[in-house]
């Protein structure tokens, strides 16, 4: 009888290690963010257990201070260079933004992962990062030794789903893109080393929208005949399909038994054709559902990810657009924390909860004033959109088939909103008016901000503090 029960817990214990998470990334590049503590509160409201950051905001992890979320800190790429170049810069980084939140026990921050870069090796930065990514790894491994948190803290390196690829699209010809095959040795040994995953994106939005062969269907696990191949192995959505593609890679490159993390994965809601709630609450149902199944894929059968991350909490409205305009729109929240569609995170909640009481500015909107010359309008939008985020008149966009001038009108607002609703910024030569009569017109929403600002964050002077500090232990480092 002893025996059976110890061979009970020994099976529960193993199970629990397989056990998969799922949790979200919290990205904060909004002109007016949700206020931290809102933001933790709508996690812990849909039962939320991990957090994937960007960077180390000091507001927001205060706020994540105590909540037992699992946290995953993020190191922006443009301070790669200073880490790999000095140990006492990766042990200042460390110290600020790692061992202060962690020593505080049970009231601190339950921190995971140290993130070290921002997706450094997607192809469109060239190679300008390539030479700092494992040294700043290196040394903030190093520094984490120091304080007794390397067991407790890993450190990873997010790898963009363009740094691996296959020619013929199928997984069995998976592997590293050429230009990186040194660095990504390097990398893997070293989280080989150090018992780290990989972190690596899946994108199946991005498949059908470069790649008019793979079927919509395909990407959103919907039944389809136009199931993929590969030999013996079949293929039915876009997800298994890139996910064994990076597990080929990965064997190809000698680490065929490298766990993987899941570090961003969703679909966007609007911005572009297909970039829609509907398609996106159809893409995460079918997500969702199979990653409980613990199905895994054909090259790892029963064998998920250790863990999924969402992608994303929240829209960003000031998030580079330089991949497409739905970038901005990947939220499962809207920007304000209010659902765009509802779907079981594995919680057990078929619908999400949305944020309470959130402060929004004065019930006012800025449109074109009809009894003007309009004959400038379009030139004064073009100037509203070049700091505003205009994405939703995209084509396909929710706002893109509102006729001008109310288009123009989304612009003006956009800006007025962005600019805190100031008389000023609804101006346009004369051309706008202020209106307290909400302008939406059907799926296109005209927004209200926040009553919150990115400018009043203390990050931004945190920020500044470290980077001046940054800059004197480089100038140290070189001299001495």
């Amino acid at each position: 009888m002893l025996l059976n029960l110890s061979l009970f817990l020994l099976f529960l214990t193993a199970s629990n290690i397989t056990v998969q998470a799922i949790g979200v990334n919290w990205g904060t590049t909004s002109s007016h963010p949700l206020p931290p503590d809102k933001v933790v509160e709508l996690l812990k409201s849909n039962k939320i257990t991990k957090v994937k950051l960007f960077d180390a905001d000091p507001l927001v992890l205060q706020a994540l201070s105590g909540s037992n979320i699992g946290v995953t800190v993020g190191i922006p790429n443009s301070m790669l260079k200073s880490l790999n170049s000095s140990k006492k810069v990766a042990e200042s980084w460390v110290h600020d933004n790692v061992t202060r939140y962690v020593s505080s026990g049970s009231s601190g921050v339950r921190i995971e992962y140290v993130a070290v870069g921002d997706e450094p090796f997607q192809q469109s930065y060239g190679e300008q990062y390539h030479p700092f990514v494992i040294g700043a790894a290196m040394n903030i491994q190093i520094a984490l030794a120091r304080v007794s948190l390397a067991n407790q803290v890993k450190v990873v390196v997010p790898c963009s789903y363009d740094t691996f690829q296959s020619e013929s699209s199928l997984p069995s010809k998976g592997h590293f893109r050429p230009d990186l095959n040194k660095t990504m040795t390097e990398l893997l040994t070293f989280l080989t080393k150090h018992h780290s995953p990989f972190f690596a994106t899946i994108s199946p939005f991005i498949i059908p929208h470069r790649n008019k062969n793979i079927s919509l269907d395909f990407s959103l696990f919907k039944e389809t005949k136009h199931s993929r191949n590969d030999g013996h192995r079949t293929y039915k959505n876009s997800f298994d399909l890139g996910y064994d593609t990076l597990v080929t890679a990965l064997s190809t490159a000698g680490f065929p038994e490298m766990d993987v993390v899941v570090a961003k994965i969703g679909w966007p809601t609007d911005g572009a054709a297909n970039a829609t709630p509907s398609a996106a609450e159809t893409f995460m149902k079918g997500l969702m559902n199979h990653l409980h199944s613990k199905s895994g894929t054909p090259l790892r059968p029963r064998n998920p990810p250790i863990e999924t991350y969402i992608f994303s909490l929240l829209d960003e409205d000031q998030r580079s657009v330089v991949n497409g305009n739905f970038e901005r729109h990947w939220g499962v929240f809207t920007f304000d924390g209010q659902a765009k569609y509802n779907v079981d995170l594995g919680q057990g909640s078929k619908n999400l909860v949305n944020a309470q009481y959130v402060e929004y500015l004065s019930s006012k909107w800025c449109v074109v004033n009809n009894n003007k010359d309009l004959s400038n309008a379009t030139a004064s939008a073009l100037d509203a959109c070049s700091t505003a985020d205009c994405t939703a008149l995209s084509p396909g966009g929710s706002c893109f088939n509102i006729s001008w001038p109310a288009n123009i009108s989304y612009a003006f607002n956009n800006y007025y909103q962005l600019h805190d609703q100031r008389a000023d910024s609804c101006d346009f030569g004369g051309l706008g008016l202020i209106t307290t009569v909400d302008p939406s017109v059907g799926n296109c929403r005209f927004p209200v901000e926040l009553r919150t600002s990115h400018s009043e964050s203390l990050y931004g002077v945190c920020l500044l503090q470290w980077m001046i500090l940054v800059t004197i232990n480089t100038i140290l480092h070189d001299f001495l």
